[in-house]
């Protein structure tokens, strides 16, 4: 509850910061804010379960995991955000409020115990989310990326809100504790298929905002138009407070009726896999590449909620962070190669972009390197682990042909992601030496660390939950 609280006052303080003469305390004051809000989350670690908000939102050791990885992704992204000193059009303040803000919708996401409060995390998150996609004014990119993001949202939302009508007029409660009641009790021995169809709405809501294929389609043009700094929010926070939504209300309601849904995830899941690895070895930008990344990694997440055990529970978490740590390494990497070179007014975020990346820049190549081997799923880094765990427990489920497909298609990955690595090392160009702010320097230290050391030793972590 503490962050949600906090978060929310530090997002008006914030705003009001705006009106300093300097903008340069900003940036520190953000970090600050973030600094606070991740060690009053872990205040209440091991005092739960505990419920507030007349029991609509939940606190345990799972939520507040969820919220860690969240909170520290955050941290990263604003640390790497320059102050948005790019744009002369640009209002720090504003940006920062609405990340904030935004935050409070992905927490609330996060430790959900009514379908309310769901809804309000949801709208929260995305309606943030929406203005800082379009937040690059004077560029036709972003402004088709936030109308398509809006109006594709808006329908995955009208898609949600009819489900939870559906389910209400099923079990009579929007409470996950009634709604698992009525499953395991009421319904166990009548199968209600308005319930079925109310479960189906509400997943297609949630399958979008984490970019599950078939519901996949504005996010590449989405993750592209965007400011980069943008899509690292959307791509790591996003998707984790998504997924952990996803994966409460299957795992607290609708465990009774496992036989149902498991197979309509375990189809989504694979063909999210299909979609995004085959889409992303197609693309010239680095940038879509990632994007098309993104929508094969929902997949993998898809299958560790397919299988539904605890040691899927814990592959989430655990695949979220590496997940969250290679990514803002990457789009991190992007962001300062992309500045040295434009292409028709834009920034150069093809592959071609990379080309000798090494020669000036080791650095920045070796950061690139280890996040793109840990996106792989390559040994000693702790994407290898994050994609073991959750084949793992597919497997203990017993449903061995869904890890098949996983790991055919973590070697497609494989294709696409070493293109950056062989034009950062093999390939001839002209990249100049980069200069690094030496805290922007600091992060991707930190992010590459965590990524090997997790790699090293992914025990670290265990039974934490």
């Amino acid at each position: 509850m503490y962050p949600i609280v906090l978060l929310s006052v530090f997002g008006i303080v914030a705003l009001f910061l705006g009106f300093s003469k300097s903008k340069n305390i900003l940036l520190p004051s953000t970090l600050l804010f973030l600094a606070i809000a991740l060690a009053g989350n872990f205040y209440e670690w091991n005092k739960g379960p505990l419920l507030y908000f007349y029991d609509m939102f939940r606190v345990d050791n799972l939520t507040l995991a969820f919220n860690g990885i969240v909170l520290i992704s955050a941290f990263m992204i604003v640390a790497i955000s320059g102050g948005f000193q790019d744009n002369a059009d640009s209002e720090p303040a504003e940006y920062y409020g609405l990340m904030l803000f935004s935050l409070v919708g992905a927490i609330m996401m996060i430790g959900f115990e009514h379908l309310i409060m769901l809804f309000l995390g949801v709208e929260i998150l995305s309606v943030a989310m929406y203005v800082l996609t379009g937040s690059n004014k004077r560029n036709l990119r972003s402004n088709e990326a936030a109308l398509k993001y809006f109006l594709m949202g808006a329908f995955a939302t009208g898609f949600m809100l009819f489900g939870m009508a559906l389910l209400y007029g099923a079990t009579g409660s929007f409470d996950l504790s009634h709604i698992q009641s009525f499953v395991t009790t009421t319904h166990a021995g009548a199968p209600s298929y308005i319930l079925y169809a109310g479960l189906l709405l509400l997943l297609i809501g949630m399958l979008f905002k984490v970019s599950a294929a078939p519901f996949h389609f504005w996010t590449p043009d989405v993750y592209e138009g965007a400011p980069t700094i943008f899509t690292t929010f959307m791509s790591t926070i996003v998707k984790t407070a998504g997924f952990a939504a996803i994966y409460r209300l299957l795992e607290h309601s609708f465990s009774g009726i496992y036989s149902f849904w498991w197979i309509v995830i375990a189809a989504i899941a694979v063909l999210t896999l299909l979609v995004g690895n085959i889409g992303a070895t197609s693309q010239n930008s680095f940038k879509r590449m990632l994007a098309y990344s993104g929508i094969s990694h929902a997949g993998y997440l898809l299958i560790a909620i397919t299988a539904m055990s605890k040691p899927s529970q814990n592959a989430i978490v655990f695949y979220s962070l590496a997940y969250s740590l290679s990514t803002i390494c990457a789009f991190g990497i992007l962001m300062l190669v992309s500045k040295e070179k434009t292409v028709e007014g834009q920034p150069d975020e093809r592959y071609e972009a990379f080309n000798g990346l090494a020669k000036n820049n080791p650095f920045l190549a070796f950061v690139l390197t280890v996040s793109m081997l840990s996106l792989a799923g390559i040994p000693l880094t702790a994407g290898f682990w994050g994609k073991f765990f959750i084949f793992t427990s597919a497997a203990d489920r017993g449903i061995i042909w869904i890890t098949v497909v996983a790991v055919l298609m973590s070697t497609v990955g494989i294709y696409y992601y070493f293109r950056v690595i062989i034009a950062s090392y093999l390939r001839e160009g002209n990249v100049d030496a980069i200069r690094v702010a030496p805290f922007y320097k600091v992060i991707l230290v930190l992010a590459t660390f965590l990524t090997l050391l997790f790699g090293l030793a992914p025990g670290i972590l265990e039974g934490i939950i």
